[in-house]
């Protein structure tokens, strides 16, 4: 039954403020009548309101990369746990949640306006508990054949399909002229979920365990945290039902060249940062064994999450410059920097210098992230540019759908990034051709930023 009151939380209406279009509420948690644009509407309550599903869809973003991310620790330490497993085989429970997640985010950036954002909340956080429990028991037996490790790994990618429906969710909540901070932040929340699952892991899993390790607890202490985010979701977040889509607008989508310029970018900067964040702690036990673990008291650290760690918090901050600066400028700079940096990084292994090689790959995760905040926000301006700068809710929901196929399209870079690492390891036992081919694609998606976004000839915008 559709109420004339306000939903709960909010503010009652000020005479100091111009009248806004009323918000109703529905069971369930319906919200109709929402219009972020309106500036009166989005002081007066819209404000609130928006935060606060920000805030727990950042929370439940956060464990779909924690559980997207379980993979990158665990199979490093399988060997160590009694596992037989060929260095192409780990290469590939490394890589095949950035798979399977990458394809799910194309449906899954369809269902926030099927089912309503909190709805798909509470169903996407506890399709996580198939993957942690998943792995809690098959890590639990060093006899437990690759294929069945590898179909788990797999189920992993249910966290990476989470962050297309939740962008989505929140592109909905926030006025354009703020979106590129909540998407920032709401991307930041969810990536850190990388960093701290490499954290933590190695530390629960050795502590207390002598010479043995305990990998069936990296997935076990999850468990409780997936809960409370359903319960936070179904108790605190709203649907929108002016949150919709249909196929017909998501496949105009698909039809503007723009999508697919942007999805190649897109690729360079997230699919650099979770494709190198997934192989760090790879490339350290290869490159660095001694400093693969360190021992503090009875437990193990890998200083592998300092890389999802940075990536994570300079992703907000792109989104901020490029709204300040502009998308475009701020994503060559990125480019430019990370072709630099990963030279840097070839220059210096040959040294044998473990802190020259973690302080080259932590500038390389700033800059992606920097990257993929200024991509990210590049979107729903371009959308609305190529609308005729309307900002319609018809171009909005286009905006929207396109988020979320370009985010599961850049997020192939994950698999990407550690195969091309293995097939150059196999290949010439080392990993140089791998990043020189990283150098020259980054040096091409520069050019591409240039030519269609920046420089003559380009989309017709300095807001770009």
């Amino acid at each position: 039954m559709v109420t004339d009151t306000a939903p709960p939380n909010l503010a009652p209406e000020s005479s100091s403020i111009a009248v806004a279009p009323a918000l109703t509420t529905r069971p369930g948690r319906w919200i109709d009548g929402w219009d972020a644009e309106n500036h009166a509407q989005w002081q007066l309550q819209g404000r609130a309101i928006a935060r606060r599903n920000l805030r727990w869809s950042i929370f439940a973003e956060f464990l779909g990369f924690v559980v997207w991310q379980l993979w990158s620790i665990v199979a490093v330490m399988l060997p160590a746990a009694g596992f037989d497993l060929t260095t192409g085989e780990l290469f590939w429970l490394i890589s095949m949640p950035s798979l399977v997640g990458a394809t799910l985010r194309i449906p899954y950036s369809f269902l926030v306006p099927k089912f309503g954002g909190r709805n798909w909340t509470i169903i996407s956080a506890g399709l996580l508990l198939l993957p942690t429990v998943a792995l809690a028991i098959c890590v639990s037996n060093p006899d437990t054949p690759f294929g069945v490790l590898l179909a788990v790994a797999a189920l992993a990618g249910f966290g990476g399909g989470n962050f297309a429906s939740s962008m989505s969710n929140i592109t909905f909540f926030f006025p354009q002229r703020e979106k590129g901070w909540a998407l920032g932040l709401n991307a930041a929340g969810g990536n850190l979920g990388a960093s701290v699952a490499q954290f933590v892991v190695p530390i629960v899993v050795t502590i207390g365990a002598a010479a043995t390790l305990n990998l069936p607890l990296a997935g076990w202490i999850w468990v409780p945290f997936i809960l409370l985010a359903m319960f936070g979701a179904a108790r605190f977040m709203d649907n929108l039902s002016s949150a919709k889509a249909d196929f017909a607008g998501s496949a105009a989508a698909l039809r503007e060249p723009h999508l697919w310029l942007l999805s190649l970018l897109y690729i360079g900067t997230f699919g650099s940062f979770i494709g190198f964040a997934s192989v760090f702690p790879k490339l350290i036990a290869d490159q660095f064994p001694e400093f693969s673990a360190i021992g503090i008291g009875g437990a193990s650290v890998s200083l592998a999450f300092l890389g999802a760690l940075v990536g994570s918090l300079a992703r907000p901050y792109g989104g901020r410059l490029a709204d300040r600066f502009g998308g475009a400028r701020i994503t060559m700079l990125a480019f430019a920097t990370m072709a630099a940096i990963t030279l840097g990084v070839l220059a210096t292994l040959p040294l044998g210098s473990f802190w020259l090689f973690l302080g080259c790959f932590l500038l390389l995760f700033a800059a992606a992230g920097i990257g993929n905040g200024s991509t990210y926000r590049m979107v729903p301006i371009v959308f609305a540019i190529r609308g005729g700068g309307t900002g319609d809710v018809s171009t909005q929901r286009k905006a929207a759908a396109a988020l979320g196929l370009i985010s599961a399209i850049g997020a192939y870079g994950g698999f990407l990034i550690p195969q091309a690492l293995n097939l150059s390891f196999q290949s010439t036992g080392d990993y140089a051709v791998a990043f020189l081919g990283f150098v020259a694609s980054y040096a091409v998606l520069l050019l591409l930023t240039f030519f269609v976004y920046v420089g003559p000839g380009r989309l017709g915008s300095d807001r770009i």
